[in-house]
């Protein structure tokens, strides 16, 4: 038989675009049981699922847990030693990192998640990484995740970096999400990955290996990171979450810098400067979703023009 192609070693897909979509998401400390679908009802049970389902989706919030990097995430005990878990309250469009210690999961069902600064909860001024290593969602976030976690950990400071659920995109492993700006990032090894944490702790953006920022959507996300290479070299680079993006109207199949866009994203940044990029869509042939799956045809998007306004 042919040996098992991991899907992480199929490298068809350019990275911007393919970040995991969010606005608000919750990250637990749970070290416990975690199943394919930490939602499915094999980690928690299904009633107490079903009331977290319905809560996160009133609000449009997501959920992963998180476990200290290696041994020291297992074995049902806070990471601190105490009775009480981390709970991380990110809100990326806002750039909000914020910390909740709490006895399990029921805690989130009282938590009001429609803006920061609503639940007492710890502002947090630090990044945090979270690496996924959630091996029964597919092997190749175990076999490369855990080893770029326990890299990390050595060198970072405590609770800077974490053991994730699946983060979208295991075949980019590792497969990391950087809050408090909820950026995705993929195939970075652990040197690469330590200067990205070294670039977030001074507010930078990292562009090596960055998938974009969730809270835009796929074309946004392509538009973002197209300003930011275009800014890498000047007086005033652009900084993590400081540019946004927005879909002007009846700009699609426009032509821009010589192209017909089939999309258009207008990228501001806080002083007033003013890009529109002009995207295509495109086709991948050869992507294997996960490990085992059969190769397929994937889409993506990529800029072709950027026009300062």
């Amino acid at each position: 038989m042919e040996p098992l192609t991991r899907c992480s070693e199929v490298r068809v897909e350019a990275l911007p675009g393919t970040a995991k979509s969010m606005t608000t998401c919750l990250a637990l400390e749970y070290p416990e049981h975690w199943s394919r679908d930490v939602l499915d009802g094999g980690t928690f049970g299904e009633d107490l699922t079903g009331r977290l389902k319905r809560h996160l989706k009133a609000y449009g919030a997501g959920l992963q847990l998180i476990r200290r990097v290696g041994r020291a995430g297992h074995g049902g005990h806070a990471s601190d030693g105490s009775d009480s878990f981390h709970l991380y309250l990110f809100f990326t469009a806002e750039g909000v990192a914020e910390l909740l210690k709490v006895p399990g999961p029921e805690a989130i069902l009282g938590l009001d998640l429609s803006g920061p600064g609503r639940n007492g909860a710890l502002r947090i001024e630090h990044p945090v990484l979270l690496v996924c290593t959630h091996s029964k969602r597919d092997a190749c976030c175990a076999i490369k995740g855990r080893p770029l976690a326990h890299d990390l950990d050595a060198t970072q400071p405590r609770e800077w970096v974490w053991e994730s659920s699946h983060t979208k995109g295991h075949r980019f492993a590792p497969s990391m999400l950087l809050f408090p700006w909820g950026y995705s990032f993929g195939r970075l090894n652990a040197p690469a990955a330590g200067t990205l944490m070294a670039a977030a702790a001074r507010g930078e953006l990292f562009l090596p290996g960055n998938r974009g920022r969730g809270c835009f959507d796929g074309p946004g996300q392509v538009a973002e990171l197209a300003v930011a290479a275009a800014l890498a070299d000047a007086p005033s680079p652009a900084p993590a979450g400081s540019l946004t993006v927005a879909a002007p109207d009846g700009a699609t199949g426009v032509a821009l810098g010589g192209a017909a866009a089939d999309a258009v994203r207008e990228v501001a940044a806080p002083d007033g400067r003013r890009w529109r990029v002009a995207l295509e869509k495109v086709a991948y042939e050869g992507v294997v979703s996960s490990c085992g799956d059969e190769p397929k045809r994937g889409k993506g998007w990529r800029a072709l023009a950027v026009e300062p306004l």
